[in-house]
């Protein structure tokens, strides 16, 4: 299935990694520390609030998991298949992302918890997007998948065995696209704070009307 994508994908998964670790830092530098990328680390601490019966804590990081997972629910809701095709509707779901990121900067600008569930959303959304256009090869909110698959081939190149070149290019964009995004963010929120959300809002705002550009030529064009 590798073999098939498009060449442009890997740009748009380098975008798209490039804005969640923008996302995730200023998860992280906000008022709750909280990663709303992906959920290993959230659903860890669940289980250690309740572990220590602090029930506010646990409420919180149950959802902070229910909105990345809503977002995810909405995303196939609106895309509907794993097969990458012209005419799914990538470019509601980019819409909505860059939707839910302006609000959570307005939340966020007021201490409102809230902002940071419209992040894990928004991150759900994408995540979700990009899984099904590229039928659950990329992951572009986290990385820890890449770092397995990177490790993997270390360790067949070691032994000798034949490593693909595309999966590996793959990893490597992913991973250096979340790290590039995490400067960018750590640099942003220290001078601007949650408006830094903005930045991720406009990337999937622009990906979102290229999209619907490219999509309405495309079918212009076969008519």
């Amino acid at each position: 299935m590798i073999t098939r994508l498009p060449s442009w994908v890997l740009s748009c998964a380098w975008v798209l990694a490039f804005a969640a670790g923008i996302i995730n830092v200023v998860g992280l530098g906000s008022f709750e520390h909280a990663a709303v990328t992906h959920l290993t680390g959230s659903t860890s601490l669940l289980g250690m609030a309740v572990a220590d019966a602090d029930f506010p804590l646990a409420l919180h990081l149950l959802l902070v998991i229910g909105a990345f997972f809503g977002g995810t629910v909405l995303s196939g809701f609106i895309v509907q298949d794993s097969t990458l095709r012209l005419g799914r509707r990538y470019s509601v779901v980019l819409a909505l992302e860059a939707a839910a990121l302006v609000a959570a900067v307005q939340l966020l600008q007021r201490n409102a918890m809230s902002g940071i569930y419209l992040a894990g959303v928004a991150c759900g959304l994408q995540n979700a997007m990009a899984t099904t256009f590229s039928g659950t090869i990329i992951r572009t909110s986290h990385v820890t998948g890449m770092f397995t698959d990177l490790g993997i081939f270390l360790g067949h190149f070691v032994r000798g065995v034949p490593v693909e070149p595309r999966r590996l290019r793959i990893c490597l964009v992913v991973v250096s696209g979340f790290f590039c995004g995490g400067l960018a963010g750590a640099a942003g929120f220290r001078t601007y704070g949650p408006a830094t959300l903005y930045v991720p809002a406009a990337i999937a705002f622009l990906l979102a009307v290229a999209y619907t550009v490219y999509r309405t030529v495309a079918q212009r064009r076969d008519v």
